[in-house]
């Protein structure tokens, strides 16, 4: 899984802006393969007095903390990742005037389940059928 946390300041998305947000969030993921039931993405809106940076008030900064499990990203993609976020992301950020900062945390897959599932290998058949169906299931006897 992909879990985007976005903490961003009162007011700054409608409800429409984050359902955009979140689809092209998924887009990115689906188009390698990653089911789209894997990626969530949580919105939280911060009053103007609980964000500060440097110890002070930061309106208008948006941070997101995004945490990667499905699939582990090799060193020597990391700024092509990045690059690729970053441009998903400006329409939210730099186009709209704010500041922000990314990070992306990549955490064992062996430290995940879903529904209590332990994911099947990337890029498996059994993987594919999940995605298929979207959501987890018990492995399918051969």
């Amino acid at each position: 899984m992909p879990l985007w946390n976005v903490y961003y300041p009162e007011g700054a998305y409608t409800v429409e802006d984050k359902q955009e947000f979140a689809e092209r969030i998924t887009g990115i993921y689906t188009k390698y393969n990653l089911p789209a039931f894997y990626v969530s993405v949580m919105f939280h809106e911060l009053p103007a007095d609980t964000f500060y940076v440097g110890g002070e008030e930061a309106s208008g900064y948006i941070r997101i903390w995004v945490d990667h499990i499905a699939r582990r990203m090799p060193d020597e993609m990391s700024r092509w990742w990045m690059d690729q976020v970053n441009e998903l992301i400006a329409p939210f950020t730099a186009e709209r005037g704010h500041r922000w900062e990314l990070h992306i945390d990549n955490t064992p897959m062996e430290l995940w389940t879903i529904d209590g599932f332990y994911p099947p290998p990337a890029d498996s058949d059994e993987e594919k059928r999940w995605a298929r169906d979207n959501r987890p299931s018990h492995p399918v006897a051969t």
